[in-house]
């Protein structure tokens, strides 16, 4: 059988056994992944941020724990000599490593990470069962759906799957029924699985009371974006495309449920149900804790032993060891170099699109992704790229030149799009570059179309007593509005209104050449599946948005077959933001206060407006900040969709 293997350098240890607790042999058996990201460190940068971070790196990590943070069962007990393999999706598996702050999260704990560990339990012939701890926490759609999936085939393979959750809700139905032998609950836990329904803010209101003008156009008659700020309801076309996509998910989770836990689809749609409740309707299996459902995942795998292979604590840590040591080989890069192999490289692609870095966590800004793209086309070691998107959207100058970047990638190796939550917008403007784009059912595709405008603070001043006068150097009628085209204290008259619905014109017919161009159809093919409307994964393929449906590892498994690939292939999570030395100033001959400045303002960029957004609403901030930094185009998804 083929493997798809994620490889790290090795641990730096004198010992020959796992610096985590794991048993060598399962180290070997197990499969790791490893970031690639251009390496710049001096041992000045190391020297001012390990000091300041080592007391935290320096506890010791626990051996082979029962569980992520609950105790083992008593050592008397005994059920067989078989292992049972602990998954920790509590804190979630971000796309990127750019997840950790900082420096990051390694590698492993990513989600191409989890996925090869899932990969690697399936071929591991010790294992009696799988425990999953849910938290409670919850998986977007299309993560619930692949996930669903993949841990369905080890329970095909014979291994039970017993998961535990204190609290979840819809989308995490949906992994559950497929995922779990056994869902557990904790006692004061609930399911509040309460069916779905979109809720858009209109801001017009308040906006007229504030005397702040909203004046913006739109490409597309389902491209809805600017209705928040000019409506106060939404048009019968953003009320029809939300409408649609929304049925075509809930069927998606309806029909889900109910094949593999019949009769607990009655109960979908009218919680939230107490853990008796929910028991009742068969929503879940049985009510205890975490020590419960680790007891029960070890009788019914025969196993005494309990290794955690994902999540905070496990010992999959990518290779690490702890303390000094471990912090500095993550500095230098130590961990991101590969040897060389063929391999294939997994580049995320998360949050809203900008053309630069907005510190971290900015999104996707152009100027970051450029340099990795560059590097991966000319890497010949790199086979082939797997594009992994969540993205709402943002700057349609971005969007267009990374499509350039990712169409020099396509013309010398395969690459491909699996499309993560959506693809929307600026995020379908990226992925329809690849060869072949991937997509869950109830990932978002589509919103081709674009939107610009500004808002002007003109009559909100006057109302304070405050006055701005233009003053245009040419003595031209039309002089003072074009010169204030993009000024927040003078309306567009009817003229400079015509001239940006022309940019927009144009740079819709781009958009729509593009998808096209990178599809390969006529545009108007294109065209009627466009005007900003959004589809569901499933819908997208009909539409010929989308070519297969599947999540990152039928992705991966593609490009393996197209780049020609058999048996181990690496694969390197490629990319993220700017490396915190270009953060940090990128100067080889900072000096040790200039470096700390350059830290200083990084970590008060976090401090911004930006960084104050709710997690999840900060992708769709990114895709709108463009407009706050002068640009006038957008391609972003119409308003900020998340569905739970």
């Amino acid at each position: 059988m083929s493997q798809t293997r994620l490889t790290s350098t090795p641990p730096i240890s004198p010992s020959s056994s796992d610096a985590n607790g794991a048993d060598p042999g399962f180290r070997d058996a197990r499969a790791f992944v490893t970031s690639r990201k251009p390496a710049k460190w001096r041992a000045l940068s190391c020297a001012l941020l390990c000091g300041a971070l080592i007391a935290s790196c320096s506890r010791p990590r626990q051996e082979d724990s029962s569980e992520s943070g609950s105790p083992a069962p008593s050592a008397s007990v005994s059920y067989g000599d078989k292992t049972v393999l602990s998954f920790d999706l509590s804190a979630g598996a971000p796309e990127s490593t750019d997840a950790g702050g900082l420096f990051g999260i390694p590698p492993s704990r990513t989600y191409v990470g989890l996925i090869s560990a899932l990969k690697d339990a399936q071929d591991t012939e010790d294992v009696g069962a799988i425990y999953v701890s849910l938290g409670g926490g919850s998986l977007d759609w299309a993560r619930a759906e692949e996930l669903g999936r993949l841990f369905e085939k080890l329970r095909e393979g014979g291994k039970p799957v017993v998961c535990h959750a204190h609290a979840f809700g819809n989308s995490l139905s949906l992994f559950a029924a497929r995922a779990c032998d056994r869902i557990w609950l904790s006692p004061a836990g609930d399911v509040e699985t309460v069916g779905l329904a979109g809720q858009i803010v209109f801001l017009k209101g308040v906006l007229d009371k504030l005397g702040v003008q909203a004046d913006f156009l739109h490409m597309g008659k389902y491209k809805s974006f600017a209705e928040q700020f000019t409506r106060e309801e939404p048009s019968p076309e953003a009320r029809e495309s939300l409408t649609v996509v929304l049925g075509s998910i809930r069927t998606t989770w309806i029909d889900s449920v109910k094949k593999q836990r019949p009769g607990a689809e009655v109960a979908l749609e009218d919680g939230p149900w107490s853990a008796d409740q929910a028991k009742a309707k068969k929503l879940i299996d049985d009510i205890g804790y975490e020590s419960d459902a680790l007891k029960d995942a070890k009788q019914r795998g025969t196993a005494d032993k309990v290794r955690g292979v994902f999540g905070p604590n496990s010992s999959g840590g990518g290779g690490g060891g702890n303390g000094l040591a471990a912090l500095i080989r993550s500095i230098s890069g130590a961990n991101r170099r590969a040897a060389g192999a063929d391999r294939i490289a997994v580049v995320p692609a998360v949050g809203g699109i900008a053309m630069g870095s907005g510190g971290f966590g900015g999104g996707i800004a152009a100027s970051s992704l450029t340099k990795t793209l560059r590097r991966l086309a000319k890497d010949d070691s790199v086979k082939a790229v797997v594009l992994r998107i969540d993205s709402p959207g943002g700057s349609a100058l971005a969007s267009d030149l990374l499509w350039h970047e990712l169409m020099q990638v396509r013309e010398k190796k395969p690459l491909i799009a699996s499309v993560g939550s959506m693809a929307a917008s600026g995020g379908y403007y990226m992925a329809c570059a690849a060869n072949e784009i991937f997509a869950e059912r109830t990932s978002i595709v589509g919103s081709i179309g674009v939107v610009g405008g500004k808002f002007t603070f003109n009559d909100a001043l006057a109302s304070q007593g405050i006055n701005a006068v233009t003053i245009p150097a040419s003595p031209e009628p039309s002089a003072k509005a074009r010169a204030a085209f993009m000024s927040p204290l003078e309306p567009w008259d009817d003229a400079t209104r015509e001239r940006m619905r022309q940019l927009m014109e144009g740079t819709y017919q781009l958009f729509l050449k593009r998808v096209a161009d990178g599809r390969g159809l006529k545009v108007s093919d294109v065209e009627p599946n466009a005007q900003g409307r959004i589809w569901s994964g499933s819908q997208g393929k009909d539409k010929r948005l989308v070519d297969t449906l599947g999540g990152l590892r039928d992705a991966i498994e593609r490009a393996k077959v197209l780049a020609k690939l058999e048996g181990d292939v690496p694969l390197t999570v490629e990319g993220g933001a700017d490396g915190l030395f270009d953060i940090l100033g990128g100067n080889d001959n900072a000096s040790a206060e200039q470096l700390l400045a350059a830290a200083e303002r990084a970590i008060a960029e976090r401090e911004s407006w930006l960084g104050k957004v709710t997690e999840p609403m900060l992708p769709h901030a990114q895709a709108f900040s463009p407009v706050l930094s002068g640009e006038h185009t957008l391609a972003t998804l119409p308003y900020a969709l998340i569905l739970r």
